[in-house]
């Protein structure tokens, strides 16, 4: 139960962020989206590594071999959310340092003024 609500407030969080690309045309408003769709993928990753009663992957009397395979929760997910956190944060601080140069350049966050960028 504990899973299945997780994992659907992860999905919901990344619909709601892919909406907000989708749909918005201020650059701070997609860039906040896509920090959520970012989020929702974290949020995913951790409830897809969740074991229900799970314990610490340490082998000694309270885990024993033989139960480990079902009661153990694998650290690896966890791992690799705490490093995109920290990469989504890198990525989110160098998309807005480039917005506040877009701003500087046209005075305007609407990228409707940017057509006359592309290539």
């Amino acid at each position: 139960m504990t899973s299945t609500v997780v994992l659907s407030t992860g999905l919901v969080v990344m619909l709601i962020g892919l909406w907000g690309v989708l749909a918005h045309r201020n650059i701070l408003r997609i860039i906040i989206s896509l920090s959520l769709i970012g989020t929702g993928t974290h949020i995913l990753i951790v409830a897809i590594g969740y074991v229900r009663n799970g314990t610490a992957p340490i082998i000694d009397r309270a885990l024993t071999v033989a139960e480990a395979p079902a009661r153990a929760v694998d650290p690896v997910p966890s791992a690799l959310v705490v490093t995109a956190i920290v990469i989504g944060l890198a990525v989110t601080a160098i998309l807005l340092a480039y917005a506040i140069r877009l701003y500087e350049s046209k005075k305007t966050l609407s990228i409707d003024a940017f057509r006359d960028s592309k290539w």
